[in-house]
């Protein structure tokens, strides 16, 4: 059997046909329509049709918090215009076929879960390092979405009290994609205005940049102590890093090293007890893992056995 299956970001939506093997018999990407749902559901109504007669129904990530069950958008992220709306039901209407949505940060979870890194593993999590910090996690098996759907949006972790109600109070301002450009320049006394992007940090980071590496090492520092916070409340088996500079080989290494020095320093526990830190590796799927992780979620609420 075939699905359709969509990766809706703030900039494109990419999408597949494909089956319950992975395997893709169609895919290609549009911008994300900026203005209004209409305009969304009509450019994922132009992708779907042509494909309906070889498909059982549509499977589709995007930002926001989701109610998985319902299909119900609780709040956007990215796309302001599908606040508070019954996304799922209006384009299974539209589409005449069963439509699940879900969070992309929790599709990448499962799809790790799935055929992944999270493979067999009871209790772990997906720490996705873009804009923000995404994710999800994985206990007993199990997605954990939460009764306000925000289970696993690392990004909102407090690291700093004192700036509570700040940007800089948060997990992101620190671990993320931006953080790290934010503190490189910084360091180099740039202004927040100087364009910078990965590539041009990782060019630097290679080229020996000694402010470079230690923008890196502040990053895996603080993305350490937050997984040894998760550890504290989940005994966390295995962590899979995602996100565009997780292919960087330096981040990997980096975080691993920094997780086990954070552990190894933590705090005692009776008679001398460390907590034991999870295994720290690069998510499998990288860029295919919303839409491997979509498919899984509507073959389960459909009870398509899974392979």
């Amino acid at each position: 059997m075939k699905y359709m299956v969509f990766d809706v970001g703030g900039t494109a939506i990419k999408y597949s046909v494909m089956d319950e093997k992975l395997v893709r018999h169609d895919e290609g990407e549009v911008p994300t329509p900026q203005d209004t749902r209409e305009h969304f559901y009509q450019v994922l109504e132009e992708i779907y049709l042509p494909h309906k007669a070889e498909t059982a129904g549509a499977a589709i990530s995007m930002p926001g918090f989701i109610d998985i069950e319902k299909g119900y958008v609780d709040f956007p992220g990215a796309l302001a215009y599908n606040s508070g709306q019954s996304v799922g039901p209006e384009l299974a209407d539209r589409f005449g076929c069963p439509v699940h949505i879900a969070n992309d940060g929790k599709c990448a979870a499962v799809a790790e879960y799935w055929k992944g890194e999270l493979r067999g593993c009871s209790t772990g999590a997906v720490m996705i390092l873009g804009t923000g910090i995404g994710g999800g996690l994985i206990v007993n098996g199990k997605l954990v979405n939460g009764v306000h759907f925000t289970a696993g949006e690392f990004s909102f972790l407090q690291i700093n009290p004192p700036e509570w109600d700040s940007h800089q109070g948060i997990f992101a301002s620190a671990s993320s994609t931006r953080g790290l450009l934010e503190h490189y320049r910084e360091a180099k006394g740039l202004s927040p205005e100087t364009p910078l992007n990965g590539y041009e940090f990782f060019e630097r980071y290679h080229a020996g940049d000694p402010d470079a590496a230690a923008a890196l090492d502040h990053l895996a520092f603080s993305a350490a102590g937050q997984i040894y916070n998760m550890s504290v409340l989940l005994d966390l088996e295995t962590v899979a890093i995602g996100g565009g500079i997780s292919r960087q080989d330096a981040v990997i290494e980096i975080l691993q090293r920094k997780v086990k020095e954070v552990y190894a320093s933590g705090p005692n526990f009776m008679s001398g007890y460390r907590l034991q830190a999870p295994r720290i590796v690069r998510c499998h799927f990288g860029s295919e893992a919303n839409q491997v992780g979509a498919l899984y979620l509507y073959l389960q609420a459909e009870g398509v056995p899974l392979a």
